[in-house]
């Protein structure tokens, strides 16, 4: 059950990443492996600052932060 839930949170999160950076998502497969990614970036970047977030709309916001910081660092390599 709980891989269900993390697929949905990476799913829901990919896709919002999506709308905030871009306008629109990116597929159901392509949410959710930015979603996954970004889930694992947010972890980590707020495990370093200290910040302990969970629950469902901790983790989802952790995994949406990530996503977010994944598709700036993607478009900044682009660039370059």
């Amino acid at each position: 059950m709980w891989l269900l839930w993390f697929l949905l949170i990476g799913l829901i999160a990919g896709w919002l990443a999506g709308i905030i950076m871009k306008g629109s998502g990116y597929g159901v497969i392509g949410d959710i492996v930015i979603g996954i990614i970004g889930a694992l970036i947010g972890g980590h970047i707020l495990g370093w600052l200290g910040i302990a977030i969970y629950g469902l709309l901790g983790s989802l916001l952790s995994a949406l932060l990530g996503a977010i910081i994944l598709i700036f660092l993607v478009r900044l390599i682009k660039r370059a």
